[in-house]
């Protein structure tokens, strides 16, 4: 899937990270990120956010809250994240760029509230339920200011992934608003949703979810109460073609994620303005029973996409020749991913030490996976920035 949009439409990167591996600068099992497109990408998103008048903040997860990503997106003009746990704000502050919001999808737990008003002073902090808002309020009247307070908010009928649920009854978004503006320390400043737009296969379009008509009802209540001002936080598969809709349905804030590296699932079936600028890189370990045995801990195929047959271009040179493309059986979700086994029964003989390069829609932050950002692709000149962990902390590599 990816795989097929990297070689089309940046096939350079590829050849870049495969190069930079062969000469013993990229490890194996790797997140490369290509910085140049990221920053490009950026600033993209954030031209067309300006435009429909939505703030943008950036959701680092996915590329692993890589130190050099993160100040790639803030040359491209999103000078903010979106912090998905504690984990996404510590990594993002560290490498100087602000949390904006934080609480969502991932509340904050109990112990690390008075910190995380302390150290990161959130603009926005989501909440599912008054204990969380009081604890957010309290940790941030301590540290001296008052803390905006999203609503996550739920209605009969809307759609979450299994395990992301939770949140208040929108039909009681005024009580909700009025009770937030009574935590000390913490004011109603709008409400949020996950997911607010989602791929649809059957159409291959990104659709509105029934979210976002619950965020819109919530508004319209809310307005009705005198409620003018409002944030209405509406993330999920963010491309800069589908902010104008956000904003139509009253959206005021937006949150790309694998938007910035181009590997949303509309990514795969259009060509939008975001280049692919993430892959996975690997290298081939040893040979048995006909397959090449490639060394894993980045796998992740995310399951929003239909089964479908993995590729890798394998070589032991830089190449995106459909000839180096061979067949890849990846361990299931239930295993380990020590290695992955690469087909060895074709012309092609895979041969230890051999690059491997993937495209996966990225999540690198649940995998134990290096990620490395590289500069300089676009004018020829590739450079290594950062080897970090997926919490965007410097890898002891090479030992």
């Amino acid at each position: 899937m990816f795989l097929d949009v990297l070689r089309r439409r940046n096939p350079q990167f590829i050849t870049a990270a495969m190069a930079l591996h062969q000469s013993g600068q990229i490890p194996a099992n790797s997140y490369v990120l290509d910085l140049d497109a990221v920053e490009a990408n950026a600033r993209t998103l954030k031209s067309e956010a300006d435009r429909n008048g939505l703030k943008i903040f950036a959701m680092t997860k996915q590329a692993g809250r890589s130190s050099s990503f993160c100040q790639a997106v803030q040359r491209g003009g999103i000078e903010k994240s979106v912090a998905v746990d504690m984990a996404c704000a510590r990594a993002t502050h560290r490498a100087g760029m602000p949390v904006a919001h934080l609480g969502h999808l991932s509340q904050v737990a109990r112990a690390e509230a008075d910190a995380a008003a302390a150290t990161f002073r959130p603009d926005f902090w989501t909440v599912f339920n008054a204990e969380k808002a009081h604890e957010a309020g309290q940790a941030a009247h301590k540290a001296g200011y008052r803390q905006n307070l999203l609503a996550r908010i739920k209605a009969e009928g809307d759609t979450f992934y299994r395990g992301h649920e939770g949140g208040f009854d929108a039909a009681e978004i005024v009580a909700v608003a009025e009770g937030l503006d009574r935590v000390e320390g913490g004011r109603f400043a709008g409400i949020t949703t996950f997911p607010a737009l989602l791929f649809d296969h059957a159409t291959r379009k990104v659709k509105p979810t029934p979210n976002l008509s619950t965020l819109s009802r919530a508004a319209e209540a809310l307005h009705k109460a005198g409620r003018r001002t409002i944030e209405i936080n509406a993330p999920g598969t963010t491309s800069s073609v589908l902010l104008q809709g956000l904003a139509e349905a009253g959206a005021t804030q937006c949150e790309p994620g694998n938007g910035l590296h181009g590997t949303t699932a509309l990514h795969v079936v259009e060509d939008l303005p975001e280049l692919p600028a993430m892959l996975y890189l690997t290298e081939v370990s040893h040979l048995s029973g006909g397959k090449a045995y490639c060394f894993g801990g980045g796998f992740y195929i995310d399951p929003i996409f239909p089964d479908y047959p993995v590729k890798a271009l394998v070589s032991p040179e830089p190449t995106t020749d459909a000839s180096a493309l061979l067949e890849v059986e990846i361990p299931p979700p239930s295993a380990i991913d020590y290695y992955a086994m690469i087909d060895a029964g074709t012309a092609h003989q895979p041969r230890p030490g051999d690059t491997a390069v993937f495209g996966f829609r990225g999540q690198a932050f649940v995998t134990r996976a290096y990620v490395v950002g590289v500069s300089g692709i676009s004018t020829g000149n590739p450079k290594v920035e950062t080897i970090e962990n997926s919490s965007g902390e410097t890898a002891s590599w090479p030992v």
